[in-house]
């Protein structure tokens, strides 16, 4: 029989660690899908990734000069130049067709193919070149200024392993062992159901006693930063047959619920979770984001989160962010930037609840943000990141060393290092 918690508030709520230990045996790397070479910088491999060819795959030069044979110039010195015939020239893709003899040199340019029976180059800056004719002022031991085949990267060399993300030079160096396509972790598609007669479409004017959605804007942005692939949406009212409808989509590996998590008469969701699939959490010691939840429909994990912007965004970072990196095959840790820092006033709290508390730096110390509200949205505006207060604290005394999860990815134009 389906519980039904609405308007009788919550019995009992389950620790944040309780949650975190409940979803991440549930949130294994997605599978292999080929991406194109071009688009694979921020996607994570799936698997590992050996080269089918050495790079490179001739001698080539290491810089401008002239391809000699090194044993011609033994004994040569500034008082003694060595004077070679000039036969040919070579550039990159453009390499000489010849054969380089004894006191022969041909004018090669960076990344040339060496001549062949040329085994060294000697550089620009100790030659002269004069009417067809080279002199070398000093001796070049055969393989000297020659970047060997393979020097780069050896033929069956395992050169990325699996569960990297990919940088921009994991590509570049893809793109040189001759790769088009590249095995990597399938992003999960996420689903926004965003519930609420009174909310108005992002871009809309507040309207008397309705209210602008700015939580699908924030969810989105939070999705991509952490990989996943959004799928369409739209605004649903607060009606139960209509949210079950987009709860059964079946096309989301995981679907986030904006509202109606909570107990009130209008609160659907979990109620619904529950009918159609698997209730796994509802109620969770912490604050803000008390009447999070979540669980599964299908092979699909549903998050309830709560209608309130801060609480949206609190809830979203502890289960729904860590779920989602963890499909796409990255770390479940939070992704924020962390400093250390001290406390300018203490932080109240309470023994048995987890707290995300907004702070701001003043100089180098942080103080709490002012409005504990959790629908003030502004509040992360003005805050430069967050302290988390684990459930063990009753909470942080002035001038206590505390990590700081910042807001922004980078340090703002202007600010010091911390």
């Amino acid at each position: 029989m389906t519980r039904d918690v609405r308007m009788r508030g919550f019995a009992q709520r389950v620790d944040v660690e309780q949650v975190e230990r409940l979803l991440a045996p549930l949130c294994t790397p997605l599978g292999a899908e080929p991406v194109p070479l071009l688009d694979c910088a921020g996607r994570v491999l799936a698997q590992d990734v050996a080269s089918d060819v050495d790079v490179p795959g001739f001698a080539r030069s290491a810089m401008d000069g002239y391809a000699v044979r090194g044993e011609d110039t033994f004994g040569t010195s500034e008082y003694s130049a060595l004077e070679l015939a000039l036969v040919g020239e070579a550039y990159p893709g453009r390499p000489f067709s010849g054969r380089v003899g004894a006191a022969q040199a041909v004018r090669i340019m960076t990344g040339a193919p060496i001549p062949d029976g040329a085994d060294a180059v000697a550089k620009a800056e100790v030659c002269e070149e004069r009417d067809g004719r080279v002199r070398i002022h000093e001796p070049v031991a055969p393989r000297k200024n020659v970047g060997a085949v393979g020097e780069d990267i050896r033929r069956g060399e395992v050169v990325l392993r699996a569960g990297r993300r990919l940088r921009p030079q994991d590509a570049g160096l893809l793109a040189s062992i001759g790769r088009g396509h590249v095995p990597c972790v399938r992003r999960p598609r996420v689903r926004l159901v965003i519930t609420g007669d009174e909310l108005l479409a992002p871009g809309s004017t507040p309207d008397g006693v309705r209210i602008v959605d700015s939580n699908s804007v924030v969810l989105r942005a939070l999705v991509a930063r952490d990989g996943g692939e959004l799928l369409p949406f739209e605004l649903i009212p607060d009606r139960p047959e209509r949210i079950a409808a987009a709860l059964q989509a079946g096309d989301a590996d995981v679907v986030l619920v904006s509202g109606g998590s909570s107990v009130g008469a209008e609160d659907h969701a979990p109620r619904l979770l529950e009918k159609l699939g698997e209730l796994l959490f509802h109620g969770v010691s912490m604050r803000p984001s008390s009447p999070a939840g979540g669980g599964r429909i299908g092979a699909a994990l549903v998050f309830l989160l709560p209608g309130n912007p801060v609480s949206c965004l609190c809830a979203y970072e502890f289960f729904a962010g860590p779920s989602v990196r963890s499909l796409g095959g990255r770390s479940r840790a939070w992704p924020h930037r962390r400093v250390r820092a001290l406390l300018a006033r203490k932080i109240s709290s309470e023994v048995g609840r987890t707290d995300y508390v907004r702070v701001a730096f003043e100089g180098e110390r942080v103080v709490p943000v002012a409005t504990a509200g959790a629908s003030i949205l502004s509040s992360t505006v003005r805050a430069d990141g967050v302290v988390i207060v684990p459930r063990g604290l009753e909470g942080m005394p002035e001038g206590a060393e505390v990590d700081v999860l910042l807001y922004d990815d980078e340090p703002r134009a202007g600010e010091a290092s911390r």
